[in-house]
């Protein structure tokens, strides 16, 4: 891989992550498509993705620092009547959000665990990929439009942040997206659109984050084998989708704040069949 195939691919990452239209996806197809022509990998793909995380970080620094506070109040609280009040029924929903996040990742982390041969070999099967991003282009459709919008983030409840969890473990399917998965389970929820996506975004943190270190220090000596894309390309996609990334959470929180997510789903259709076609006309491969 050239530092030129690590800028295209950290472009992609950063338009992609906080779309929901699969980053793993694209970068999956592009990298493909790429003189290099080959599948980047799992652990490329969960690496660079600390370059969107870190642009998260950054946007809703107040936010997470406000949860983190309101967390540790909570649970510290000698004068709550119980240890429900100062955990998952506290009346701050800032600290509520903290334990909701926090049981909203499980799901990722133990599923990630336990299927990641499957998740870095089968799974990433291009037919798969095809078939899974038409589906839940039918599901954030059917979503989007029964939806009641009416809920905030304050509304939130314990099965809520499960169900959002489960919703966004989906995403270790490529295809998936899982900004595409817990934005259509908040918008199945009642949810408002930008809400919806907020969640997505805080939910997010822990669970990429930890994902992409993991495979940071398990896969440091891999990444500069013959073939692998490199410690110095795969930091500088990382930056790049960094950059990339902060930009599109500005433009995409304004866009759904007026209009419903109809083009995402659009995309995700044609996207699906640009798929189908590549793999018939044989210029990538499925595996």
């Amino acid at each position: 891989m050239g530092w030129w195939e690590a800028v295209i691919l950290g472009l992609v990452q950063g338009l992609t992550e906080f779309l929901p239209i699969s980053s793993s996806a694209h970068i999956r197809v592009i990298g493909a498509l790429l003189p290099h022509g080959e599948d980047p990998g799992a652990a490329f793909t969960a690496i660079i993705q600390i370059g969107t995380e870190a642009a998260v970080l950054v946007y809703f620094w107040k936010d997470i620092t406000r949860i983190i506070a309101a967390w540790f109040r909570a649970l510290l609280d000698s004068t709550a009547a119980g240890w429900k009040q100062r955990t998952i029924l506290a009346p701050d929903h800032d600290a509520r959000m903290g334990w909701y996040v926090i049981l909203g990742s499980f799901p990722i982390v133990i599923l990630g665990v336990l299927f990641k041969d499957v998740i870095e070999t089968s799974l990433r099967n291009l037919y798969i990929t095809a078939f899974v991003l038409a589906a839940f282009a039918a599901v954030l459709w059917f979503a989007d439009r029964i939806g009641s919008k009416r809920r905030n983030l304050e509304d939130l409840t314990i099965k809520d942040g499960i169900l959002l969890g489960f919703a966004q473990a989906m995403a270790l399917i490529p295809g998936v997206s899982r900004s595409g998965g817990t934005i259509s389970m908040g918008l199945l929820l009642g949810m408002t659109r930008e809400a919806a996506a907020r969640v997505s975004f805080l939910l997010a943190i822990p669970a990429v984050l930890g994902s992409g270190v993991f495979e940071l220090l398990t896969e440091w000596d891999t990444l500069n084998e013959p073939g692998a894309a490199g410690l110095i390309n795969t930091a500088i996609a990382t930056v790049v989708a960094f950059g990339v990334g902060y930009a599109v959470i500005v433009w995409f929180l304004r866009l759904i704040s007026h209009h419903s997510y109809t083009p995402f789903v659009i995309y995700r259709f044609a996207f699906s069949g640009v798929i189908v076609g590549l793999l018939a006309a044989g210029a990538i491969s499925a595996t």
